[in-house]
């Protein structure tokens, strides 16, 4: 009651000029309660507090009180640095646990000083004075977090001070220590900046990890991929196919399929290498071993999957002597199978094959409405009829109209063979003999067109991007025997292609003599090439590229280079601030270009505000366009983590006087957003859509398709009437070339992959998917090298749930799906759309009686191919779906289905995945909860008979490989797949 009735603090201030010590101590305890109240009246005493701090012959405990009052009073005053110098000269009064501002405040105060000098001790290597007692208030803060049990936040201090000692006590003291790891995983991928400091936190997590009585090894062997460290996953991965538990071995299997998803070539296949071959028993035999060793040497130069081959003989008299190694043995050939990448493929392959719901009709309207005249469209019909089927393998619109794509000339001729490569993706094992009508023939000069035979290469390397064990050497011998260069650009894109990030030497070499052979073709492809053999190797290697680049008069190579140069410095952060300062101070606005994407590519998906904040000042300070434009575009590739933050960062820069920095706005949230359908992305491109400049019309055009892909009409109306404005644009006569590309590429991106891929650039285990990355990176150059679109498919991932037993077979099983089926289906084939509606909106405008005559024709004309493309889907299947739906829709009118059941494999779109349930009574469990992509599943009943999915797959998803013959054999095997598609679901209607 005393205390209330104070009305001013004068009395107890007076106290402190007495002589006896305990009226000091009387004065500075009752000032202390007061001081939030009479701040203004002690702030003039001051100087005498300080003096009774600084008095040695005062009590230690009355000195640390005036302490305590004075950084009170400072704090008050908003003198934070002397606040908390005079805090911590408060020792123990200063109550870490007092729940005020004022401690709150101090609190953030001390973490923040504390951290700043550890970073720049440990970063200097310097000695850096902290103050001791400044560390004690930390390490009491971090104590009391960890009492209190608020492991996340005493994780989130003990990271942010570099206390990994701290972190590691966190971590085990807490009382879910599985969760806590995974929540320090995902703190580190987002909040740590620097790219070394995050190793050496995850390189404890893999201790503390490895400690626990029952380890997480799937996310052991991510951090490890992480850390680069493929010994430490080959040892975990051994160790679990040895077990006699076939849970571990399914385990094993799991984490091989979601190392591959992360596309980092060159670990896999050292990991791959690393796994040590089953013990072995000399054998009588010797006959066997003999031919063996000599195929091998004459197989030596083709590589290791021609080498395995030979050995089985041997291995398998020697695996029936021991029964121990048997299984490993086993084992240890279907996970070399998954690491090398071939299982993966080969099942998305099938997958995308049985499920292809490609709309012909869709790319038969482009086609029709495209004058022969203008080359860009024709060539863009042609890319989008390659994306729209990519790796599927269904060339059915090429094959109808050979005789129109035969008037494709010289690189038009290199695209429209190169497109087959898109198609094929994948085709690892029939890749070759399906190119080979279109192969440079023995020598130099084969009989064929060298844009042919140029395109032929580069579709070898698209159909083996990222696994060109098996096609490298062909690549390289195409390269060395010819001087023709156009036939030099496609060999190297497809070396590039092929041996992503390998650096191997010999390539490399190959590559380089191609570019000082200084010719503009040949070298702008080289400079690329070594980009991407070389990517995110951070090697000396690039200070050679770039003094190339000053040195070459042509453009075409500088630019090459330039890009070629960003490629290497990928993902490595801080690592290449060095190299990033260089390019981006560089006289030539071609050199600074690739500056832009070496800032984008290294800190790729880190959303790190230094390189933002950097791209922001280039975007709008920068001289040159090109600077600018791609200033903005690299935007989207730091953002994608996050990609919300985009359209925010970049709604300013979009609306820009300067239609280059609105290109690059538009592209930038088409990268980040890719896949999303994130409301605000669509609502910032749409406007850009009807942009008064036709190439910021394309790019938003192409951009709002990569947001849109996979996002159905049910769940977002505009993309329906994005569909339509598409349709508008390609059918108008006078619309401008530019928005028209835009138009015919985004109808492909919008189907592509048959409709049943997403873009994705991260995985599902949050690391970045390294070819689809780069695959965007290279595909924005299309601005420059209209080739290069085809980049786009290395972006691609399959929008499926495919269940493997043990075995890696299919099995049928079913799965729910908690929403109502409308949200996630296919898009309706544009039957009626085409023949009624859409065709009217250009030709409504036009008036006169001429014109009009030309609608009627053309109606009719279009009405005749609605009838013939709606037959050709009846034949295929794909309209039968549909229609059978519409029909019970019909029949029904009543309320939808909440949920739907799904058969494995099946197509989960990203949006879908967060209503996969299993159903209770499921014969299978899978390995992890996973709700796409390839998951192992556990049988639980594994005496009962098997029902597989996916039988007869192989055979018909590899007949495209022969001919016209074989194509439609494959069509009516695809008929037959989709027939048996929509069974389960009528099941479930009449079940409800």
């Amino acid at each position: 009651m005393a205390a209330a009735m104070v009305s001013s603090a004068g009395g107890l201030l007076a106290m402190l000029n007495e002589p006896q010590p305990t009226l000091k101590h009387h004065a500075l305890s009752h000032l202390n309660n007061l001081v939030d109240r009479f701040w203004p009246e002690i702030s003039t005493s001051v100087p005498i507090i300080e003096s009774l701090y600084e008095d040695e012959e005062f009590d230690l405990h009355q000195r640390q009180l005036a302490a305590l009052l004075v950084s009170k009073v400072f704090y008050y005053l908003g003198e934070l640095n002397d606040s908390l110098s005079y805090a911590l000269g408060a020792g123990a009064l200063f109550d870490v646990s007092e729940d005020t501002d004022y401690v709150h405040t101090l609190l953030a105060k001390a973490i923040d000083e504390y951290a700043i000098l550890r970073s720049k001790a440990v970063e200097s290597s310097e000695m850096v004075d902290i103050d001791p007692r400044l560390e004690a208030i930390v390490e009491r803060m971090l104590g009391k977090c960890i009492t209190d049990g608020k492991y996340q936040q005493s994780m989130g201090i003990a990271i942010e001070c570099r206390r990994l000692d701290k972190l590691e006590e966190a971590i085990t003291k807490s009382d879910n220590v599985e969760g806590t790891l995974t929540y320090c995983i995902n703190v580190s991928h987002s909040f740590v900046n620097r790219r070394e400091y995050r190793h050496e936190v995850l390189s404890l997590l893999v201790e503390v990890y490895q400690k626990l009585p029952s380890p997480d090894y799937l996310s052991i062997c991510q951090c490890l991929m992480f850390l680069d460290e493929p010994q430490g996953v080959a040892t975990i991965l051994e160790k679990l196919l040895r077990s006699d538990s076939k849970d571990d071995a399914l385990l094993a299997l799991q984490i091989a399929f979601d190392l591959v998803e992360n596309e980092h070539q060159a670990f896999l296949l050292s990991v791959r290498d690393r796994l040590p071959a089953p013990k072995t028993r000399p054998v009588e035999v010797a006959q066997a071993v003999e031919t063996t060793a000599t195929t091998n040497e004459n197989l030596s130069g083709d590589v290791l999957m021609a080498d395995d081959t030979p050995v089985t003989p041997a291995q398998t008299v020697v695996h029936e002597t021991d029964p121990v190694d048997a299984t490993y043995a086993e084992r240890l050939t279907k996970i070399k199978g998954i690491l090398s990448g071939e299982t993966s493929i080969q099942l998305t392959l099938q997958f995308l094959y049985i499920h292809n719901k490609s709309d012909l009709l869709i790319l038969k309207t482009i086609k029709q409405s495209v004058e022969m005249r203008n080359s860009v469209c024709h060539s863009a019909t042609i890319y989008a009829n390659a994306i729209m089927h990519a790796g599927t393998t269904v060339d059915t619109f090429l094959r109808e109209n050979l005789d129109w794509l035969s008037r494709a000339t010289n690189w038009a001729k290199f695209s429209a063979t190169a497109g087959l490569g898109v198609i094929h993706r994948g085709h690892l094992q029939q890749g070759r003999s399906l190119m080979a009508p279109y192969l440079p023939q023995g020598g130099a000069g084969g009989g064929g067109s060298p844009y042919s035979e140029g395109g032929a290469l580069y579709a070898l390397g698209l159909i083996h991007a990222n696994h060109g064990e098996g096609i490298k050497q062909f690549l390289r011998d195409s390269l060395r025997n010819t001087n023709v260069e156009v036939i030099q650009h496609g060999a190297c894109l497809g070396l590039g292609l092929s041996a992503l990030g390998t650096a191997d030497e010999e390539i490399y070499d190959d590559v380089k003599s191609v570019l000082y052979t200084d010719s503009a073709v040949a070298g702008e492809a080289a400079g690329i090439s070594m980009g991407l053999l070389l990517v995110g190797t951070a090697t000396e290697k690039a200070s050679e590229m770039l003094a190339y680049a000053h040195e070459t008069q042509h453009e075409k190579i500088i630019r090459g280079l330039a890009l070629g140069i960003a490629l290497t410095v990928y993902g490595r952060e801080e690592g290449a601030d060095t190299l990033i300062e260089q390019m981006t101070r560089d006289q030539d606005p071609i050199i600074r270009y690739g500056g832009m994407y070496a800032l984008a590519l290294a800190y790729c998906g880190t959303a790190n505000n230094k390189a933002i904040r950097q791209l922001l000042h280039f975007a709008v300070s920068d001289v040159s366009d090109d600077v600018r434009r791609t200033a903005v575009l690299a935007l989207g590739f730091v953002l994608y983590s996050d990609p919300e933050q985009t359209p925010r960062i970049v709604s300013l820069l979009s609306e820009s006087y300067n239609p280059h920095v609105r290109y690059g706005a538009a592209l930038a949230v088409g990268i980040s957003c890719a896949g999303t359908g994130l409301s605000e992305a669509i609502s910032l491109l749409e406007p850009l859509t009807s942009d008064v400049v036709d190439f910021v019309r394309q790019g938003a055009l192409i951009a709002m398709a990569m947001v849109m892909v996979q996002i159905s009409e049910a769940s977002d109306s505009r993309v329906g009437a994005f569909r339509r404005q598409l349709e508008k644009i390609i059918l108008d006569k006078h619309e401008d070339t530019m928005s028209k590309m835009g138009a015919i590429l985004a109808s492909g991106i919008l189907d592509a992959g048959g409709r049943n891929v997403t873009i994705r650039l991260l995985s599902k285990t949050k690391h970045d998917k390294v070819t689809a990355v780069i695959g965007l990176a290279v595909f924005s150059q299309f601005w420059y090298w209209y080739p290069l679109v085809y980049f786009i498919s290395l972006a691609f991932s399959p929008t499926a749930f495919i269940g493997l037993n043990y075995d890696l077979k299919v099995p049928k099983f079913e799965f729910m799906s908690h929403a109502k089926p409308s949200l996630f289906e296919y898009p309706k084939p544009t039957t009626v759309p085409t023949s009624n509606t859409a065709a009217k909106l250009p030709t409504a405008v036009l008036s006169t009686s001429v014109k009009a005559k030309a609608r009627a024709k053309k109606e009719a004309e279009q009405k005749a191919n609605a009838e013939k493309a709606s037959e050709a889907a009846d034949k295929e299947g794909d309209s039968m779906q549909v229609d059978g739906t519409a029909t019970v829709e019909k029949k029904a009118a009543e309320p939808e289905a909440a949920f739907e059941i799904l058969v494995n494999p099946t197509r989960v779109v990203p949006a879908q995945e967060k209503y996969i349930k299993l159903l209770e009574d499921s014969r299978y469990v899978p390995v992890k909860l996973a709700p796409s992509g390839f998951v192992l599943l556990k049988d639980l009943r594994e005496h009962e008979p098997e029902v597989l999915s996916l039988t007869d797959a192989p055979t018909s998803a590899a007949s495209p490989a022969t001919g016209a013959a074989a194509a439609t054999q494959g069509t009516t095997a695809s008929a037959m797949a989709v027939d048996d598609e929509p069974q389960p679901p009528q099941a479930f209607e009449y079940a409800s």
